[in-house]
This record gives structure tokens, sequence and C-alpha cells, in this order.
């Protein structure tokens, strides 16, 4: 598992200094290298935050689609919100409801609810146990299994292919 975490890490990190410096010179890739493999040392000795992860084409192809299904659902938000800024005649009926989780693993929970804060609209406000308690702005229903089909099932269908 610290083999995975090491190498996960390093890639990430490798990435970012990729993007940050913006060449491919060999003085910068080393660099680039062994501040990212010394890093990911001394910080994944007792890393976790990648258990569950699954390295599969599947996976990787999942992640693709999470990111297009998090493209729309927050353009989607963007406008519904801005719509009833706009419109202030449009009812809103704000109120905190409480949803279900299956996902395990602590990496796709923060992921979930991330997603959940940034689309606006929606914002986590609290997590206890396979519990989440999402500020809504317009509640539709307090049923728990009808606010997790609406406001959870859309991100955590696709996360529980990516993380066990």
């Amino acid at each position: 598992m610290k083999l995975k975490a090491f190498l996960l890490s390093f890639i990430i990190l490798m990435l970012i200094w990729l993007l940050l410096t913006g060449t491919f010179d060999l003085p910068m890739l080393l660099t680039g290298a062994i501040s990212a493999a010394i890093i990911s040392l001394i910080l994944c000795s007792r890393c976790t935050i990648f258990k569950g992860l699954k390295l599969t084409p599947a996976a990787f192809f999942y992640t693709i689609v999470y990111l297009f299904v998090f493209l729309y659902e927050l353009i989607r938000s963007n406008l519904d919100v801005a719509r009833r800024v706009l419109s202030p005649s449009l009812p809103i009926n704000p109120g905190i409801v409480d949803v279900k989780t299956r996902l395990k693993s602590p990496m796709a929970r923060m992921i979930l609810t991330n997603s959940i804060t940034l689309t606006p609209g929606t914002l986590t406000v609290d997590i206890e146990d396979d519990t989440l308690f999402i500020h809504w702005i317009d509640v539709s229903s307090e049923d728990r299994e009808e606010a997790t089909k609406k406001i959870v099932n859309r991100f955590e269908n696709i996360i529980s292919k990516i993380y066990d």
C-alpha cells in the first residue's frame, strides 16, 4: 500500500511541477523529480489518502466521465442560481437536509462533499458516519431517500466506480 501511495503522490507532484514550470529541460525535470520523490517519501510514510483507489482502465475512464458530469452539474446549478437571483419572484425554500452515502473511502467522501459544495445551491455542512448534512437552496423534499437521489446519486454512482 505504501508503494502505491508513493507512486501516485510522486506522479501527481510531477504533473504539478510540469504545469508550474512549463518546461521539459533536463535540469528542471531532475529538480522536479528529486523534489517530488523527497516530498512523497516524507508525506506518504503514513499516507492513507489513496486507500480504496482503483488503478484500472475502467477507473481512469470513469474519472474522465466524472469530470464531464461534474462540469455539466456545475453549469446547470450556476444557471439555476443565476435565474433565482435575476428573478426574485422565483420561490426558494432553503434548509438543511440529511442524505446518506454508501462511499466508504475517506478520499471518495471528500470528492463527493467537495463536488456538492462546489455546485451552487448546495453546501455540505457536516458529516457524521455515512450521513451528510447539506444546506440546499430549494428543499424540494425532506425525505432522506428523495434528497439523496436528487443531490448525491449523480456524483456517487460514478465515484463508486473509481474508489471502493
